[in-house]
């Protein structure tokens, strides 16, 4: 696994994730909560290997990151309703679960027909969605069942005697007492908390 620390010059890293992305690689990176495992959500072979290396589950669908509200219209039902709800806490630590649509590999979403999205407030994942037009498929950076990584030693640790590891990793340090996100999901009749996370919310 090789890594990159964030240093000054972070245009010179935005230009390295975006092709290790388009090549299909496996990165883990710093976001506005944990360190997440991160793909190109359009290649099904890599959105299968974030499964195979974090040990998850097939069973267990997998969230994206979105740059914006108009991206997540591609890959979800948005109504007026619910964009109130993603102005509202978009870009943050809220992920929204809504009716899914678009052609993305059904690996995904775990046979439901709903898509969770998030647009993330970090300035590395912002500035990354500069520079690309495709969601990133995203999770904590851990093997399942292990506690979601705030540090960098953390995640190496964690895979050091994994057969099957991530590519690279971005190093941003410590990113403090970080909790994942809240997820909410707007996909039925009304809102309903399925986890609360770094943000409290009480619907």
């Amino acid at each position: 696994m090789k890594k990159v620390k964030i240093s000054g010059n972070q245009e010179k890293i935005i230009e390295i994730i975006e092709r290790a992305l388009r090549e299909g690689k496996i990165l883990i990176l710093p976001t506005d909560t944990v360190y997440g495992l991160v793909a190109d959500a359009r290649q099904e072979r890599a959105v299968k290997k974030i499964f195979r290396i974090k040990k998850r589950p097939f069973s267990k669908p997998l969230l994206l990151f979105v740059k914006d509200i108009e991206m997540a219209q591609k890959f979800a039902e948005v109504n007026q309703f619910q964009e109130r709800f993603l102005r509202k806490f978009w870009p943050g630590k809220v992920t929204f679960i809504l009716k899914r649509k678009g052609n993305l590999p059904a690996i995904l979403f775990a046979g439901k027909k709903t898509i969770g999205l998030r647009a993330s407030n970090y300035k590395l994942i912002r500035d990354l969605f500069e520079k690309i037009d495709f969601p990133l498929v995203q999770t904590s950076a851990n093997l399942s069942a292990n506690p979601a990584p705030t540090k960098a030693e953390e995640i190496l640790e964690q895979f050091k005697d994994q057969k099957l590891k991530p590519d690279l990793i971005v190093d941003a340090g410590d990113l403090g007492q970080a909790k994942p996100s809240t997820i909410v999901d707007l996909s039925g009749d009304k809102p309903a908390v399925l986890r609360q996370g770094e943000v409290f919310l009480n619907l």
